[in-house]
């Protein structure tokens, strides 16, 4: 099976190759906190660039809860104009373009000054950097009723703009991957205990979504393949998990891994076995597709073709990939052209993950900022100093977002 081979999914629909951009974060929203110029010029470029399968950054199903001060929201159709236009430049060479929706849970920077949401009433642990995330409340039935409307909600709306499905992110630590793990999630209640009622809010959301959306519309689940912590969301998890969503009409599932305590997304796994290769959570991948009813996708440090390939080989539907194709956003068609490029950053060796998880971040965000100047990447940018100029923007996007929402409750 070839890269470029198409990929008809459960629903119908097709994707014209086996190549996605995976989900990063651009916090690059208006003052609306809709789709910016820049932002749409970003993903024109991504457009462009020869993708089957376009995965956007996160989209906010609430404007209380954000994974960062400048995170795009979907709550109503007041700027469905503004996501019709960013899906409109996401299709422009017939990729696949998907919407990630999601909510932080206590995955929230308490610089926004929003009370934080969880399972249970437990604090990140970050070591020195614990303070950066506030204490979380936990959820009533109310509130987790109001987060499954919500994600349905958005998902319609996305719809209507022109997207060709949401991607429901289950994975790195955010609400639903705090539901899935035991560390997180201390509950008594339905939604706690067993996996699966710890799963239970995740399955009512996919089919809330499914029964709002179209039978063409796709719908995709981001899930962590391991928590990559003792106790935490285990491979055997996430085996369950698959063959517990295979009759709800799921399209494909991603999987990654890790969350902002132990971030193995960024390759610093504190599972030995993933750190050994570019295609990090392959292995994991590879045991699940034993019982997935649905094609899986798999992100995580890929950057060479050969890899992307040996991922297709090995049964697994799709190769994600995020920061190569940060770097360089024609990837896939110089790969379809013959190329052998293989953009990356700077490797990070510092004893800190949660901040060397920071930096790369950073420094991703850069290429991105760059390019949706219409600027040439540059991959050689210092971590360091991407994450201290990264910081000061974002204490500058938290206080025009502690503005914005004292406005609306106004």
């Amino acid at each position: 099976m070839s890269l470029f081979s198409t990929l008809k999914l459960p629903n119908g629909a097709t994707i014209p190759n086996r190549i996605a951009k995976a989900a990063m974060e651009e916090n690059m929203a208006d003052a609306d906190h809709a789709p910016s110029d820049a932002l749409i010029r970003l993903y024109r470029a991504w457009g462009e660039g020869g993708a089957g399968l376009i995965i956007t950054g996160n989209v906010m199903i609430d404007a209380r809860a954000m994974t960062g001060p400048a995170g795009v929201v979907l709550e109503d159709d007041r700027y469905l104009d503004r996501f019709r236009t960013w899906a409109k430049a996401s299709r422009q060479s017939g990729a696949q373009v998907w919407m990630q929706i999601n909510h932080p849970g206590r995955q929230m920077p308490a610089g926004l000054a929003q009370q934080t949401l969880a399972p249970s009433a437990i604090a990140l642990d970050l070591g020195k950097q614990s303070g950066m995330f506030p204490m979380p409340r936990a959820m009533t039935a109310d509130d987790i009723a109001d987060v499954v409307h919500r994600f349905a909600a958005t998902s319609a709306l996305a719809e209507r703009a022109g997207f060709t499905g949401v991607e429901i992110h289950a994975a790195h630590g955010y609400l639903l991957s705090q539901f899935l793990s035991p560390l997180a999630n201390h509950r008594t209640d339905q939604w706690g205990g067993s996996l699966e009622n710890r799963a239970r809010l995740l399955l009512d959301i996919v089919r809330a979504v499914r029964a709002t959306v179209s039978p063409g519309f796709a719908v995709a689940v981001k899930l962590n393949s391991a928590d990559f912590q003792r106790g935490g969301f285990s491979p055997e998890d996430a085996r369950s998990v698959v063959q517990m969503l295979a009759p709800l009409g799921v399209d494909l599932v991603e999987l990654s891994g890790g969350s902002y305590e132990a971030p193995a997304m960024m390759g610093s796994s504190r599972d030995e076995r993933t750190l050994a290769r570019e295609a990090y959570f392959l292995e994991f991948a590879r045991e699940i597709a034993e019982v997935a009813a649905m094609p899986l996708m798999v992100t995580g440090g890929i950057r060479r073709r050969a890899v992307a390939q040996a991922v297709i080989d090995s049964g697994v539907a799709m190769a994600g990939i995020a920061t190569a194709i940060a770097i360089r956003p024609d990837l896939p068609n110089r790969w379809r052209q013959g190329g052998d490029d293989a953009p990356a950053l700077k490797p990070i060796t510092w004893k800190n993950k949660p901040l060397a998880s920071s930096a790369h971040m950073s420094a991703v965000r850069y290429q991105l900022a760059r390019l949706s100047h219409g600027r040439r990447t540059n991959a050689k940018v210092s971590p360091l100093w991407a994450l201290i100029t990264a910081q000061v923007e974002a204490k500058r996007q938290a206080k025009q977002y502690r503005r914005w929402i004292a406005d609306r409750a106004a």
